[in-house]
């Protein structure tokens, strides 16, 4: 879904006129209306609040146009399992099973490893299944800096 109706849809979900939303993310309705044209786009910082105030990731605003994932265990992200700051903004980098309060849950790729290995692993050997998770988790970015 295109940006612009993404907006709009969730303007009007929120039962809020073009002028209400204007000023809650502190811009004019001539922008908001713009964005709903699909004129323009909001901009980092407005993206910001309305991710915000709309309860959705900066990415579902954009109409999703990356694929996300934990950059701690590998899982898929959505609005549902992102993590969030202690402020309450979404966190795009980790699910809120790594990622909670502002903390990581995981102290080490090990620590990590073993609960996948006890939690999600077939019927394969448990060595097996180590070598393999660890190896995947080690390409993601949180891991990168152990």
């Amino acid at each position: 879904m295109e940006t612009s109706n993404i907006l709009k849809e969730l303007r009007e979900k929120n039962k809020l006129s073009q002028d209400e939303l204007a000023e809650k993310v502190f811009v004019t309705r001539q922008a908001v209306s713009r964005w709903e044209n699909g004129n323009t786009v909001p901009n980092t910082e407005t993206l910001k609040l309305l991710s915000k105030l709309y309860q959705v990731s900066i990415n579902t605003l954009l109409g999703s146009p990356r694929k996300l994932f934990c950059q701690c265990c590998g899982m898929p992200l959505d609005d549902d399992s992102i993590s969030r700051e202690t402020d309450g903004t979404f966190n795009e980098e980790y699910c809120k099973w790594c990622y909670t309060d502002g903390k990581f849950v995981y102290s080490s790729i090990d620590e990590l490893t073993d609960f996948l290995v006890e939690h999600f692993t077939a019927d394969q050997p448990k060595e097996e299944s180590r070598k393999t998770i660890k190896a995947q988790l080690s390409t993601l970015k949180h891991w990168h800096s152990f």
